[in-house]
């Protein structure tokens, strides 16, 4: 990332982002708590990118340089830490999910970020208890830094559908299944369909935030039908994807 932006504090925060706006590269001296509370947040690192619907926050380590962009209207809450306070003990960025307390511990944090009166230490307080007891969910796309494998990838992000094995998407790059394999548990230490179903969720979140039917999402992201995917998100999220917008509207 170039142009990278120096912000030593972490702002904690409310604002609005409208769909497909962006906030450039930057970094912090503190660690920041990142979440959408509505529409779906996108983190990107030089080391991936990690999504994040409406009852998912994103944890970002002091130091790292990300940007962030939204997928349909989003509600975005910052709340930052400073770097000798990591509730989590985590040095790399990681989705977290929000269960209501923790989402209106949030909401309510950020609401008056000049407040520093003890009611609202308490509530911080609160609030990083709910942080550590929030279970961590893998939901990232790792960068590949291998050409070969890069290459791979680039074909099954541009056309989520496409339905080709490792082994024939291997052919059109030139490069071998076995290989392929290697690479992808090396270096994301996963699968090719454990990485393509993060893939998959990923475009298929994008889509839902843009108010497209599940059926079409389920098409155009590869699922052999409307129930195969609603199965898979359901056992991702939580929730089906038919009730995604309202979920994050209502913090769900």
């Amino acid at each position: 990332m170039s142009n990278i932006r120096h912000t030593p504090t972490a702002p904690t925060r409310a604002k609005v982002l409208s769909a497909g706006e962006r906030i450039d590269a930057h970094q912090h001296d503190d660690h920041q708590i990142v979440y959408a509370g509505s529409g779906v947040l996108a983190v990107t690192t030089d080391a991936g990118t990690w999504f994040a619907p409406g009852n998912r926050a994103i944890w970002v380590p002091a130091g790292t340089t990300h940007a962030h962009r939204a997928h349909g209207h989003l509600d975005l809450y910052l709340v930052g830490l400073p770097s000798d306070d990591n509730p989590l003990g985590l040095d790399a960025p990681t989705v977290l999910a929000v269960g209501p307390l923790l989402r209106e511990l949030i909401l309510a944090y950020t609401r008056d970020p000049d407040d520093d009166s003890p009611e609202r230490r308490r509530l911080l307080a609160v609030l990083r208890d709910q942080l550590r007891a929030s279970p961590q969910q893998p939901l990232r796309l790792p960068t590949p830094t291998d050409p070969r494998l890069a290459a791979v990838c680039a074909l099954v992000h541009a056309d989520p559908a496409d339905p080709r094995t490792l082994a024939a998407l291997g052919a059109a790059t030139g490069v071998g299944e076995r290989t392929l394999s290697r690479l992808f548990r090396h270096e994301f230490g996963m699968t090719f369909p454990q990485w393509r179903t993060q893939s998959r969720l990923y475009h298929a979140l994008r889509l839902l935030a843009e108010d497209t039917p599940v059926t079409t999402v389920a098409h155009r992201c590869g699922w052999s039908s409307a129930s195969a995917f609603i199965d898979v998100f359901r056992r991702s999220f939580g929730y089906t994807p038919g009730t995604h917008n309202r979920r994050a509207w209502q913090g769900g």
